[in-house]
């Protein structure tokens, strides 16, 4: 896989808290040098604005980040308003608190809500935190979310102890919504081998901040 090949699986992600306009107007300079999929941002970082993004770039916000205990009116009203300041797809937490009880109805209560408040246009990723989950677990919250119209299952928010994504999780997910979902690996990805390593167990998307050194890790692999 080329570089260019590569970028094109890749959200350019930029989630610390502290984040500034400064830092988001360096994450966009990058995207756009480096022709990736997406950008991925917090909610309070959005309109861009001033900031220009390429219209081949889209724009992801993060939704009930990073927990998913919120309730679900305010998950569909913080992926309203992302919409509105321009963000076209969405990447929410699940409540896992629902999941561990077994209270499949809140899942799917959860998700329905945010998908409602956005047009079916824009894409719906779901954060299922697999690290903290078992299989069967995993395999449910797939199943619920592809019912409520997602367009992408992703494996983590990179802020949970419990860790990020891992090939085994990436596997289960892909088997489970078979091939017409995407399945976005996030979490601990650092390295073109990381993120060769998922894109080979059935990732589609990439979420990242360690872009430039994932890049240029394949550029090195290109001239082994």
């Amino acid at each position: 896989m080329t570089p260019a090949e590569l970028a094109l699986y890749i959200d350019h992600t930029l989630l610390a808290p502290e984040a500034t306009r400064a830092d988001l107007q360096k994450l966009c300079d990058e995207a756009a040098t480096f022709a990736v999929a997406a950008i991925c941002v917090s909610p309070s970082l959005l309109p861009l604005g001033s900031i220009q993004l390429p219209v081949t770039i889209a724009t992801a916000c993060v939704v009930g980040f990073p927990s998913g205990a919120h309730y679900p009116l305010i998950k569909a009203t913080e992926a309203q308003q992302a919409y509105e300041h321009g963000a076209n797809e969405i990447d929410m937490v699940l409540n896992l608190g629902n999941v561990r009880s077994e209270n499949w109805g809140g899942v799917r209560d959860d998700i329905s809500a945010v998908r409602m408040a956005i047009p079916d246009a824009v894409i719906l990723k779901v954060i299922i935190e697999s690290a903290v989950l078992t299989d069967a677990e995993i395999v449910q919250c797939c199943t619920i979310a592809v019912d409520a119209g997602v367009q992408f299952v992703k494996t983590s928010t990179g802020f949970h102890k419990a860790g990020g994504a891992t090939t085994k999780a990436v596997q289960l997910m892909r088997q489970t919504v078979g091939p017409n979902i995407g399945v976005k690996a996030s979490g601990g990805i650092r390295s073109f081998s990381d993120a060769m390593a998922m894109i080979d167990a059935g990732a589609s998307r990439i979420g990242a901040s360690a872009t430039a050194a994932i890049l240029a890790g394949a550029r090195e692999a290109m001239h082994k």
